[in-house]
């Protein structure tokens, strides 16, 4: 079982000029702060449920102004009625691998869009393309190729995850290419990024991964800690080092053990390290996924796909790398050996099931989702929660946790009007 979930809906305390305020006050005059003043239309979505970093307020306001959140309105302003829905923060997925039949990794410009679009639709309004283990001059080129995008705001950065992973956790990643962490390679690929790259996914107890998580970090690159074959005493040396972050928890690493914890459990007891969870059903068993939960507790865990290609497109063949995949019934596995392969995850899946199966209460789900990895990436000065200044990120639930709405930086892409 999970921990046991908080109350999604007792309204916090609030007062003049707080989120939550700014939330439930009509107000006609401008706000201290965060009102956007010039050019855009208002639109002030009314009625539902809104998730603010303070907590829920039943029948609160979400007022837009072009693509941000702002604190007042006109008299007159547009509105939404959402009486019976959730209002939420955007999702921000910190570990993707394409979707829509496209790949983050091999994908043309329209390609990595498209997968864009296809998460986007179903609630993801910030992406950062992880890519999969491939020679270093050719992640070095795509790394060129998938900054484009983020300088363009299509994408909030890149991941890379592999090359320098454990053979003996490899998962869905060629052996053949595998290399270890050497921080001049390592580095290679930081410079190819130009600023872009946001993380990188390593196994920190090969020859030269210490060195290459201190790197990492002197650089403003998160270091993750996955595909590793660690020892406990290992990984809390790479956390010392710098890392703070565990690619998806419990897989491709070795079981929690009585005599030998493993990296299990160092990542867990860490306040320091933000575990990432995928929770498809598939990835993870509930009860671990609810251990995760209560040992690291809402604030150090952030939900992910690891979605491929196949995300939101349907079963078949596809490629993951120099890899064939196979999906069926939804689920992605390497035609060699049989190894899960990413998932086929949207997070919109993911919030409800963890709002109705797992039983999480909604706010801790929202952080898991929404305000962790903001934080994480250094991006929760625009994204991550419903809070004037932000981008006007937003997704519409119905009261089952299905998702009726996305809004993206004031734009409608799924409109709850006619949804």
């Amino acid at each position: 079982m999970a921990a046991a979930p908080t109350s999604p809906v007792s309204p916090p305390t609030t007062g003049p000029g707080t989120a939550a305020a700014l939330a439930t006050e009509p107000r006609t005059a401008p706000a201290d702060t965060g009102t956007v003043t010039g050019t855009g239309t208002y639109t002030v979505l009314t009625g539902g449920r809104v998730v603010l970093p303070t907590g829920t307020v039943d029948g609160g306001r979400v007022i837009v102004q072009g693509g941000r959140i702002v604190g007042s309105a006109p008299e007159g302003a547009p509105t939404v009625d959402l009486s019976g829905h959730w209002i939420v923060p955007g999702f921000v997925d910190m570990h993707n691998h394409g979707g829509g039949g496209a790949s983050f990794t091999s994908g043309s410009h329209e390609d990595v869009l498209k997968g864009v679009r296809t998460h986007r639709e179903h609630g993801t309004t910030t992406v950062v393309a992880s890519t999969v283990t491939g020679e270093l001059d050719f992640l070095a080129r795509r790394a060129g190729v998938l900054s484009e995008l983020v300088e363009q705001g299509d994408l909030a950065g890149i991941h890379f995850e592999g090359p320098f992973i454990s053979p003996c956790r490899k998962g869905a990643h060629s052996e053949a290419l595998l290399r270890h962490p050497d921080p001049a390679d390592v580095l290679t690929l930081v410079k190819a990024a130009r600023g872009t790259a946001r993380m990188m996914t390593l196994a920190a107890e090969l020859p030269g991964g210490l060195e290459s998580v201190r790197l990492l970090t002197d650089h403003g690159v998160i270091a993750a800690l996955g595909h590793t074959d660690a020892t406990y005493e290992q990984t809390v040396e790479a956390i010392d080092a710098g890392a703070t972050v565990a690619t998806h928890l419990f897989n491709a690493m070795p079981p929690l053990g009585h005599r030998a914890p493993g990296p299990i459990a160092a990542l867990l007891e860490d306040e320091r390290v933000t575990v990432e969870l995928i929770n498809d059903g598939t990835h993870l068993h509930p009860a671990a996924l609810g251990v995760a939960l209560r040992c690291a507790g809402a604030s150090r865990v952030a939900f992910i796909t690891d979605a491929m290609d196949a995300a939101g497109f349907g079963d078949g063949t596809y490629a993951l790398g120099p890899l064939e995949v196979e999906v069926k019934d939804g689920v992605a596995r390497v035609v060699e050996n049989g190894s899960i392969a990413g998932s086929t995850l949207t997070l919109d899946t993911a919030f409800k099931r963890a709002a109705t199966i797992d039983g999480l209460g909604v706010e801790d789900v929202v952080r898991a989702i929404s305000a962790n990895p903001a934080r994480l990436l250094g991006l929760s000065d625009r994204v991550g929660s419903l809070e004037p200044g932000k981008d006007a990120d937003a997704v519409i639930l119905d009261a089952d946790f299905t998702l009726k709405g996305v809004l993206h930086k004031g734009a409608w892409v799924v409109d709850p009007r006619t949804a």
